[in-house]
């Protein structure tokens, strides 16, 4: 079962940017987020992380759900007796019968918010999780079991385990704050692509792991740039400047899907030529990479890390920079991306002799160095 989900979980986070939604951009929500960033733990969504986390299926899945650390282990201390409650079978059976209902319950969690004990709509994210390339729902499950989350909430005590637990959560964010560079990776992506962004939000709970991903809302010519991501991870093994930068990969490959996607559409007919023998570019028998099922999506796949890697050249000293792409042409490799070495090299090769223009307007002549 753990395989199962797995792969079906990293499938969505290939997918999750085609995702529908109903969001609500008030003038009042474009003034007050326009050129910013914000990160959060929000609190209905993390009921719902911590109610799959005791079903049988989260039990069973650290990959789904993290299951180290002492805050998990809180979780399960405190939450664990009630697994028999018939909301959690309902949402276990949910994820049996189709993995990608762990996003439309968690994605949909940042609809409705607290007062006292009850549940109220959230009056901009009406509906933020309703397709995926593989499953469409047409009622918001939240909505649908509002009732019972809310019974759950209350015979469990959430609300006082949440409230005690905001000082770690505070810390998450303050983390995330002073360290991720947010706004130095949204500066660089705007500067060197065409498209730009309004906002961005990091939503974020202790308990995802493998399970990262991004995407968009757009609504009255307002367009905010999601992320769902686990905190920070510190390896205390590392230097201070190797932590940043693996805290900035596991971000930066997030966020520039949203910056490469169009370029990239732009230049499907390449990539399609290109492209089109997959057993150059993927090992096949490495799970995972049947997510990437097309030449588009395995070459962005190359894409995002590739970019990563122009950022890095940018931002850090040299020494940094060959540590980082030695780093990145080694996980992607372990993940199936067998060409990262030879890609890297074209990349920054084709990128030196263009350094004044964006990204976007060399990606043809880019994609012409792998007909040679």
């Amino acid at each position: 079962m753990k395989k199962t989900i797995l792969s079906a979980l990293l499938m969505l986070t290939a997918i999750i940017s085609q995702a529908q939604y109903k969001v609500n951009f008030t003038e009042k929500f474009k003034k007050e987020n326009q050129g910013k960033h914000k990160i959060e733990i929000n609190e209905v969504k993390e009921l719902i992380h911590i109610m799959i986390a005791i079903t049988r299926s989260g039990l069973e899945n650290d990959d789904m759900v993290e299951q180290k650390g002492k805050y998990y282990q809180d979780v399960i201390a405190h939450f664990k007796p009630y697994e028999n409650e018939k909301i959690i079978k309902t949402f276990d059976s949910l994820i049996v019968a189709s993995p990608f209902h762990y996003i439309f319950l968690t994605g949909n969690g940042i609809s409705y918010d607290f007062k006292g004990n009850k549940m109220i709509k959230n009056k901009i994210f009406e509906f933020p999780a309703t397709t995926t390339s593989k499953l469409k729902i047409t009622e918001n499950p939240i909505t649908a079991y509002k009732k019972e989350i809310e019974e759950f909430a209350r015979k469990s005590k959430f609300r006082e385990f949440y409230k005690k637990h905001k000082p770690f959560y505070s810390n998450i964010i303050s983390a995330y704050e002073r360290s991720a560079n947010v706004g130095k990776q949204w500066q660089w992506l705007e500067k060197n692509f065409k498209i730009t962004q309004n906002s961005y939000a990091i939503f974020c709970s202790p308990l995802i792991n493998g399970l990262n991903y991004t995407g968009d809302f757009v609504n009255n010519n307002f367009k905010l740039i999601y992320m769902v991501l686990p905190p920070l991870d510190y390896n205390e093994n590392l230097s201070q400047r190797e932590n940043e930068l693996l805290n900035a990969r596991v971000m930066f490959t997030e966020i520039d899907h949203n910056y490469v996607k169009a370029p990239s559409l732009a230049q499907t007919d390449a990539i399609n030529h290109y492209f089109k023998d997959r057993k150059r570019w993927v090992n096949e028998k490495v799970e995972g990479v049947f997510a990437y099922p097309n030449p588009l999506k395995v070459f962005d796949e190359y894409m995002t890390f590739g970019v990563f890697l122009l950022y890095c050249e940018d931002s850090y000293e040299n020494k940094d920079f060959i540590a980082a792409k030695e780093s990145v042409i080694s996980v992607m490799e372990q993940r199936g991306f067998i060409k990262m070495r030879e890609f890297t090299e074209k990349l920054l090769k084709v990128r030196s002799e263009n350094r004044d223009k964006k990204v976007d307007d060399w990606y043809h002549e880019f994609l012409k160095q792998f007909g040679n």
